[in-house]
């Protein structure tokens, strides 16, 4: 009987030490970089998102209903903090290999490096994950979460947005672009 509980409890312990992972997950990064010196952080509401048209068809109104949450967050490069920018790149970099995160795009121009991934599936995602950097400007993530997003009715979507100045605050951006 001792024996059995042992083994059962070595068995659990090997179980629940294998099942907790240290690996890092943009949900993770983006939580830890909020307050970390330097970072840019900016969540979108999506009340923010509204359509040019209210004739607009009921999948591009369905689509924009599905979006749920826009985070981005974004560290500016300058001559202080160079290996912060190197360190958060490659992090990202990293993160971005699981399996979990699907590359959909990647584009490079005038040396700005553009990734965009997705999870859930491909007629159903879930996020939807851009990640660029240039030594120049800075490296930067966003993260748009939805529910169960087409890929062509997000396009639609898309051009069929219009923004409304009077809900963004315009002071969050211009820190991307002091000093330059």
């Amino acid at each position: 009987m001792k024996k059995i509980v042992t083994i059962l409890a070595i068995v659990s312990f090997t179980l629940v030490s294998s099942s907790c992972k240290n690996e890092k997950t943009l949900q993770g990064y983006l939580v830890e970089s909020q307050n970390k010196a330097g970072f840019i952080k900016f969540d979108i509401p999506t009340s923010f998102l509204q359509l040019k048209n209210e004739d607009a068809s009921e999948d591009i109104k369905a689509t924009l209903k599905s979006i749920r949450k826009i985070n981005i967050i974004a560290l500016p490069v300058n001559s202080n903090n160079k290996e912060a920018y190197e360190t958060e790149k490659n992090l990202l970099k990293a993160i971005l290999k699981d399996e979990s995160y699907r590359v959909l795009m990647s584009m490079k121009n005038k040396g700005i490096h553009v990734n965009l991934y997705y999870t859930g599936n491909a007629d159903a995602i879930d996020e939807i994950i851009a990640f660029g950097y240039n030594e120049e400007i800075g490296v930067g993530v966003a993260r748009l979460l939805g529910d169960k997003m087409n890929p062509a009715a997000i396009t639609q979507l898309m051009e069929n947005l219009k923004l409304d100045g009077d809900q963004l605050n315009l002071e969050q951006f211009s820190a991307l672009f002091e000093g330059k």
